[in-house]
């Protein structure tokens, strides 16, 4: 088996070796040391890609950023105040180069980047883009089937979330080392005006680590699509989380839709909630100029400007693109070695029989372990009653449903090291016992 990852440093593992020994004598040597590993009595959790402790401390000095004399920004904007719908410009003049979107582009507003997707599609739904032929809702009423959207798989769960909760039907597509299979995206949006855009995490992506090329960006921004309304979510949520050199950059994703000639395409956002304080970090929103007065429009409904003191205080707390670029670094080392812990775990214990694949990818916060089909809620289950608690198998798909329940998520972020590296003792231990269990069972 294999699990794509465009990060090529190295890329997965999958060893071709056998094991030769008696496969009964084997089953009970891994049952014995789950049972083992089991009776320690832990309580270890590496579900989601949250910041550790260690890496939400880095910013704490944007506590003392901004003080009862020094509220005012560069431009002379009481940051106290109503105002600024499209965010501080000191901000945004920061973040600008490192996303790939002209300054004018791009809006810096609330903390939270899913707000901001969940805000785009309400829009499309009950008012339509500026290119639709209506409403999004209405249309759906009108011919009796329900917006779609395309999913890649493996994929984030907090997309195929968000878009079932809305009332869209989500769609797999898979995906390889470069991005989304265009051929499969074409053949789906050809004939189909029901489907109305493309999730995608176009940098590290969750949860295989790979990063789209710029071919296959070109390529998805220049398809023919029933749908004249057609949008690409891009969400660069993990665009400058680097775990080594060399890295990926932003793919200038505007850029490529205006030279496609579909320029309003493509929808991108980001956010700092894995950059400084997670749950207290800025939001950001780029597209083309006519998008962006489109949410601008929509989002002046209900909302009077930003919280532009919080985005004052990041712009003091990083002072240039370079701070956010050293900030980041010091992230990467506290990182990188949670990363390296379960890759060694991993190729220790599942790699000489051959018992899974997994990824070693160059940023972002995941591991995709892929195991035998048909074991994925096993080695769940198995984890979980050791005291190690896993996101649920079939996550990373849309509906939970992985039709080959053999795709897990880790995410060794939070835990400090030594509980990383005791997690990933279990989790490989779970994959070993569950899948020699199938083995024996002939499944």
């Amino acid at each position: 088996m294999s699990v794509s990852d465009a990060s090529a440093s190295p890329a997965a593992h999958s060893p071709s070796s056998d094991a030769a020994a008696d496969p009964a004598s084997q089953l009970a040597a891994a049952s014995a040391e789950y049972e083992r590993l089991a009776a320690a009595g832990l309580s270890l959790d590496i579900t989601r890609g949250k910041p550790s402790a260690a890496q939400l401390d880095l910013s704490d000095g944007l506590l003392s950023c901004v003080d009862g004399e020094s509220f005012r920004a560069a431009d002379g904007t009481d940051t106290r105040n109503y105002g600024g719908a499209a965010g501080l410009r000191e901000l945004r003049e920061i973040f600008a180069p490192l996303l790939q979107a002209p300054v004018d582009q791009l809006l810096a507003q609330g903390n939270s980047s899913l707000t901001l997707m969940k805000d785009a599609l309400t829009f499309a739904l009950l008012h339509g883009r500026p290119d639709s032929p209506a409403p999004w809702a209405a249309e759906a009423v009108r011919t009796g089937a329900p917006p779609r959207f395309l999913c890649p798989v493996p994929g984030y769960d907090r997309h195929f979330g968000l878009a079932e909760a809305l009332g869209f039907e989500l769609v797999p597509v898979s995906a390889d080392a470069e991005g989304p299979d265009p051929e499969q995206v074409a053949a789906l949006t050809a004939e189909d005006p029901s489907i109305k855009g493309i999730w995608l995490v176009p940098v590290h992506s969750n949860p295989t680590g790979v990063s789209i090329s710029p071919a296959r960006a070109r390529t998805l921004l220049a398809l023919e699509t029933a749908a004249p309304d057609f949008t690409v979510m891009w969400d660069n949520a993990y665009a400058l989380h680097h775990l080594r050199e060399p890295h990926p950059e932003p793919v200038d994703v505007l850029a490529l839709a205006a030279e496609a000639g579909r320029p309003d395409r493509v929808l991108t956002f980001a956010s700092t909630s894995k950059i400084t304080h997670a749950g207290a970090g800025v939001a950001f929103f780029a597209a083309s100029p006519a998008m962006t007065d489109w949410f601008l429009t929509h989002t002046g409904a209900g909302s009077i400007g930003p919280d532009k003191v919080n985005q004052l205080r990041h712009a003091r707390f990083f002072g240039s693109s370079e701070g956010v670029l050293a900030h980041m670094r010091r992230h990467a080392a506290l990182l990188a070695p949670k990363f390296a812990a379960v890759d060694a775990v991993f190729s220790r214990v599942l790699g000489p029989e051959d018992l899974a694949a997994w990824t070693n990818p160059g940023g972002g916060y995941f591991i995709t372990l892929a195991v035998s089909p048909g074991t994925a809620s096993r080695v769940v289950k198995l984890a979980g009653e050791a005291g190690v608690k896993l996101t649920p198998a079939g996550a990373t798909h849309p509906y939970g449903l992985d039709p080959d329940d053999a795709i897990i998520r880790v995410a060794p972020s939070m835990p400090p090291l030594e509980e990383v590296e005791t997690a990933a003792e279990v989790v490989a231990a779970c994959v070993r016992l569950a899948t020699l269990e199938a083995r024996a069972s002939g499944v």
